[in-house]
């Protein structure tokens, strides 16, 4: 049996590498497996992990064998590679990992080698169809190495600068990448200079690119909670009440995103992926650690997860906290190359104190140098330690506990609750 963890733990050693030279030619002498069943790209900033699942879980509802690759993971690496809606188990993952990092002429990253590995899974398979998040820009991330027959584009906003570019506009035409010529595409990118950008670079290069924001303003709230919500969303095919089990309005981009690419599917040749496939395929996707919302045993007292890791993201969540003026204890940590001042920003108001610690993660920020980012007078307390800082988090009462930062944060902190409270894994 193959160790996985020292084995991922020497992986990680080879940090980030953009390009796809190297990864091209450990695809191929595995035999190219991403080029043995079709698949969907998913790129973007914030979204794109959201709508990778609702549109994987409508395909499952279909009865398709459904091949689903994200990243990062939240509690265990197997969730990064997913069939039919179940995670590899560690034995598996091990073997197939080993097997990729024996066949190339160099020793891959940790994202190259689990591509590989999810390509080769796909393709031992024989998934119908893969949903495939890409993991960082598009243009050079190993996973625009399949040949997609759609490519979806999510919100974009300014993240990971120092590979992709200062600018929204720039970023965008990264995340074009994963535009083909003549396939179909769909985008709800958000600002106008990104989408602007994105689209200018689809026409360049021949996709056919449709962009929802009109369709977005057709969305309805029909009913809206921590645990979820009802809308009513527009498509060609007519409009459609749905319930989601998550939470957030800007899941309502997500959503339609999810929706419309089902249906564009279905119209490729994919005709199980019908109206009743869709309402039962939103109603059962879960994405644990987005707006999560959990009771702590009592019922008085609610802790909330959330993968705001950049100021998009934190500026989402303070949305969802005024909406129910949420107000509370703010358990925060990130990593390095993140701006935390411009996360903390839109966060601060909601805060009756924050607990500072640092993520599970060789790249985490002293959880010190975050305290100066934040308002003078506003209660505060710094420990590094997670465990403590959870302690710390929960021993101040506050009706509401919000754990964000860094999703490396939040899967320690949520091991930690199952053990507290009893929380489930992540499915």
């Amino acid at each position: 049996m193959v160790a996985l963890a020292p084995l991922l733990a020497r992986l990680e050693q080879e940090g980030i590498r953009l390009g796809l030279e190297a990864t091209r030619s450990l695809l191929a002498a595995l035999g190219d497996p991403q080029h043995r069943f079709p698949s969907v790209l998913v790129a973007g900033t914030n979204g794109k992990g959201s709508t990778a699942a609702l549109l994987a879980s409508i395909l499952d509802a279909a009865g398709l064998r459904t091949g689903l690759y994200t990243s990062p993971h939240l509690e265990h690496p197997g969730e990064r590679i997913r069939i039919g809606g179940r995670p590899l188990s560690p034995a598996a993952l091990g073997r197939l990992v080993a097997e990729v990092t024996a066949a190339g002429a160099r020793t891959p990253t940790y994202f190259e080698a689990m591509t590989a590995a999810a390509f080769l899974a796909f393709a031992r398979r024989r998934v119908d169809l893969a949903v495939v998040e890409v993991g960082m820009g598009g243009r050079l991330d190993a996973t625009n190495l399949a040949d997609p027959v759609l490519s979806v584009v999510t919100a974009i906003d300014l993240d990971h600068r120092e590979h992709l570019g200062d600018s929204l506009g720039a970023i965008a035409r990264e995340k074009a990448g994963v535009l083909r010529a003549g396939r179909p595409a769909l985008a709800l990118a958000g600002p106008a200079e990104a989408a602007a950008a994105l689209a200018e670079r689809a026409a360049e290069l021949g996709a056919d690119l449709v962009d929802l924001s009109p369709w977005l303003g057709e969305v309805r709230f029909l009913a809206e909670g921590w645990e979820g919500q009802r809308l009513e969303v527009a498509t060609p095919a007519g409009r459609r009440r749905l319930a989601l089990a998550l939470a957030g309005r800007h899941q309502a981009a997500n959503l339609l995103l999810a929706v419309h690419a089902a249906e564009r599917l279905a119209e490729a040749g994919w005709r199980s992926i019908g109206r009743e496939a869709i309402r039962r395929g939103v109603a059962a996707a879960r994405w644990p650690g987005r707006l999560e919302s959990v009771t702590v045993p009592g019922g008085r007292r609610r802790v909330l997860l959330d993968a705001a890791h950049n100021p998009g993201g934190a500026a989402r969540l303070a949305e969802f906290l005024a909406a129910r003026t949420g107000r509370g204890t703010i358990l925060f940590g990130a990593v390095g190359d993140k701006d935390a001042a411009g996360m903390l920003g839109p966060l601060a108001p909601f805060a009756e104190r924050f607990v500072l610690t640092e993520p599970d993660s060789p790249r985490a920020r002293p959880a010190a140098e975050l305290a100066a980012l934040l308002p003078a007078g506003l209660p505060v307390a710094v420990e590094p330690r997670r465990g403590r800082a959870l302690a710390a988090a929960l021993a101040a009462r506050s009706p509401l506990t919000v754990v964000c930062g860094s999703i490396y944060l939040l899967g320690d902190i949520r091991r930690r609750l199952r053990r507290r409270i009893g929380l489930p894994p992540p499915p």
